[in-house]
């Protein structure tokens, strides 16, 4: 988290103010992604924007205790680069400055963010995605690397008081094709989501590609609207990521399906090692960095309960 201080008007207590941020994003990298020969891991990937040393989308304004989730997105006065992101955040489609429109119209400024498909408890949800802790990550989530990120408390505290992460489950494997109701995970995202080319509204066939549900899907831990409280008070928009790795048996009997409930990975992690282990066939379970991924909206059904319960011995 950053402390920050608001210069405004001191006429007008309520009316807009520039927030003075302590640290900023680079977005001047040429963000780089590459196909390895499974696809993922890639045989190249550098992120499009790094965070210097004081930088977090997490703020804190001078004399109040809240803490605000405020990626910046763009640095300039003008002229933003939508379309190869020389100074815009990877997933910026369009910016509009603020306008009057007439006496008493005033239309605030405003941006347009390529949001990410995900699943939580059977359902399809959206959320954002700004920043992470890796700068691997940070290049497959099209995301600004941020290493400050690591510093939240803590690595493996999902749930846990005094944690301020949550689990997102992600896939390194899983199956892939554009046209195939099974496909999840950082492989198809290489190659069935057009992950390596710049995301703009110029360029239709990455716009295509993620309307074909390229996105890595990944599962959320928690959501807003579950029914249990402990799991809806829970959520977090900083995933504590824990990418799991389909088995040679798994993918030959094809027992590597799209997946879309926590409880339902967990139990399989606990009770079938011979089909899921963590990444590199270590044990399943955090890898050691996050991702801010705020979610806002489902699509579909709301998430309320999910579709099974955790087995003794997963994951609770």
């Amino acid at each position: 988290m950053q402390d920050v201080t608001l210069t405004g008007k001191s006429t007008n207590k309520f009316g807009e103010a520039i927030v003075n941020f302590a640290g900023v994003p680079d977005f001047s990298p040429t963000r780089k992604l590459s196909a390895g020969p499974m696809a993922f891991p890639p045989a190249a990937a550098a992120p499009g924007a790094v965070g210097d040393a004081r930088y977090s989308p997490f703020i804190r304004i001078t004399g109040s205790s809240v803490v605000y989730n405020a990626p910046i997105v763009a640095v300039g006065d003008a002229q933003f680069d939508v379309d190869h992101h020389t100074n815009t955040a990877d997933r910026v489609m369009a910016i509009h400055q603020s306008k009057s429109a007439g006496p008493g119209q005033f239309f605030a400024p405003s941006v347009d963010i390529l949001f990410v498909s995900g699943l939580e408890a059977g359902q399809k949800i959206l959320y954002l995605s700004t920043e992470a802790s890796d700068p691997m990550a940070a290049t497959l989530e099209r995301a600004t690397f941020v290493p400050l990120l690591n510093n939240s408390s803590f690595v493996g505290g999902d749930d846990t008081l005094g944690s301020a992460r949550e689990r997102i489950f992600i896939f390194a494997n899983g199956q892939t094709g554009a046209s195939n109701p099974q496909a999840q995970g950082l492989a198809h995202l290489v190659l069935d989501g057009a992950a390596s080319q710049d995301a703009s509204l110029a360029n239709t066939g990455v716009l295509d590609a993620l309307r074909r549900d390229g996105d890595t899907l990944n599962v959320l831990g928690d959501f807003p609207s579950l029914s249990d409280p402990r799991h809806a008070n829970a959520y977090s928009p900083l995933w504590d990521a824990q990418i799991g790795q389909w088995t040679a048996k798994a993918i030959t009997e094809k027992r590597n399906t799209r997946q879309s409930d926590e409880n339902e990975i967990l139990n399989l992690a606990a009770s079938r090692p011979d089909l899921l282990t963590g990444k590199g066939g270590m044990p399943f379970g955090s890898v050691g960095f996050i991702i801010n991924c705020p979610t806002f909206a489902f699509v579909d059904k709301e998430p309320k309960v999910d579709l099974v319960q955790p087995m003794p011995g997963a994951q609770a």
